[in-house]
């Protein structure tokens, strides 16, 4: 399977579409245009085409010096367990090392803990395992 990489945003619809696959917008509803004004203001993108289908997505959101956070990591899901999304979070972690990154952070859905393991992840100790709130 010949796949393109692309450091490129891809089309609103075509991001949405990806996007739902997820099930991330099952109560939030973002419009086409929220999700891209969203990945628009990304530090670095990674777009994952199989002829001319955007079937895999992942990004950071950084200062671009120390405060690091990759978002968005996703691969359509007639295209999972075929080493993409490795491959795109990979180009992720190779870029943020590039530009002298020290501290990459992220959040895991249930259950995939195990994926960011494999690239040396560690579960946030106890005493600081971080807060959210959703408005």
């Amino acid at each position: 399977m010949k796949l393109q990489f692309k450091n490129t945003i891809p089309s609103k619809t075509d991001f949405h579409q990806l996007f739902k696959t997820t099930g991330w917008d099952a109560h939030r509803k973002f419009s086409e245009d929220k999700l891209m004004n969203a990945i628009s203001n990304s530090w670095y993108l990674l777009s994952v085409y199989h002829n001319e289908r955007l079937i895999g997505f992942g990004r950071v959101i950084s200062d671009g010096v120390y405060q690091t956070f990759i978002c968005d990591m996703m691969v359509h899901p007639d295209y999972q367990n075929k080493g993409i999304g490795s491959k795109v979070f990979r180009m992720l972690l190779e870029k943020c090392e590039e530009s002298g990154i020290k501290w990459v952070q992220l959040s895991c859905a249930r259950g995939k803990t195990g994926f960011y393991e494999k690239f040396g992840f560690k579960h946030r100790p106890a005493d600081g395992p971080g807060m959210q709130k959703f408005i």
